[in-house]
């Protein structure tokens, strides 16, 4: 069975986008991350959400540009919409509604993980009871606005375990196990 990670670069002061959906602030932050280097061989597929399969690229202007975590992975990626594009993409499975993401994603990545990209599909997961893991990889910058890791209107007290905490290059990283 597979497990439904949610992971993201996040700013210090908790943006994981900046305003208008722009990636641009990551990249003078990428680079060797030992802990998301060993992550991406254990991806099974993806599980993306709309606004982040169809948005900013980090990798914009570079040869990596479209490539999942920069090229270092491929397989199976599903992307929840309601608006699927016309014309097919190769490699991507666009899926309309959660449960069934969820399953098509989860039956690829088989015992591997489920990677989720996106705050709102975490987001989704999370509420669905579906989301495992979270691991965020904090990046010594402040945005100030833009998309944050988390949002839940109302509020919301989600539990969760730390796992590991590992030092990198351009940043800290902290995983956590969802308390269900």
């Amino acid at each position: 069975m597979a497990t439904f990670l949610y992971s993201a670069s996040m700013s210090l002061d908790g943006f994981i986008a900046g305003p208008g959906g722009d990636m641009s602030w990551l990249a003078a932050h990428l680079g060797a991350n030992p802990t998301v280097d060993d992550l991406v061989g254990n991806v099974g597929a993806i599980l993306a959400g709309a606004r982040t399969f169809g948005g900013d690229d980090p990798y914009r202007d570079t040869p990596q540009e479209g490539e999942a975590f920069g090229g270092g992975w491929s397989g199976p990626q599903f992307v929840l919409t309601h608006r699927p594009p016309e014309r097919p993409v190769p490699g991507v499975t666009f899926v309309g509604d959660l449960p069934s993401a969820v399953a098509t994603a989860g039956a690829a990545a088989g015992e591997r993980y489920v990677n989720v990209l996106g705050a709102d599909i975490a987001r989704q997961c999370l509420a669905a009871g579906v989301l495992d893991e979270i691991l965020v990889c904090v990046v010594p910058v402040l945005l100030g606005d833009g998309t944050r890791l988390f949002v839940q209107p109302g509020g919301a007290d989600v539990r969760l375990e730390r796992t590991r905490v590992a030092e990198a290059p351009m940043g800290t990283n902290l995983w956590f196990r969802v308390v269900r």
